[in-house]
This record gives C-alpha cells, structure tokens and sequence, in this order.
C-alpha cells in the first residue's frame, strides 16, 4: 500500500532532505516547534508498520511523502 501527501509549496533544499527524519531538525529553531514530529512518524512508519518513508522535494516545486507498507503488516 502506498500513501502519498503532496503540496506545492517551497520545497526542501537537499541539505535539509538528508535530515527531515532526524529527532530535532527543526529549521524553525526558537519558534515553538522541537524537530520531532517527522522522527516520529519515521519510527512509527519504520518500526510498528514495516514500511518506508520517504521525502521528494524541489525547491519552489513542493514536498511529497511517500509511504510505502506491505499490506500484511495492516491490523
């Protein structure tokens, strides 16, 4: 199964793909916001749904994440 969310935003600049998935990358630092929603998600995904995460963005094209998890690990 594949799950995809998609905008049309700003992008992310590859130096901060390589990181999007690291508990406390925040490029927001000082405003509220403490880096650990994705390192959530990527453990959730990765961990208790045997899937895989990933990131596809171009900068001033947007952000899509990719989702992927085998059916037979759905409840």
């Amino acid at each position: 199964m594949v799950l995809r969310c998609k905008d049309e935003g700003i992008g992310i600049s590859p130096e901060q793909q390589k990181h999007v998935f690291d508990p406390f990358f925040t490029t927001k630092l000082g405003s509220g916001t403490s880096g650990l929603g994705l390192a959530i998600v990527y453990r959730i995904v990765r961990s208790n749904l045997g899937g895989q995460i990933t990131v596809h963005s171009q900068i001033n094209e947007g952000t899509c994440f990719e989702i992927r998890f085998p059916c037979d690990q759905l409840p």
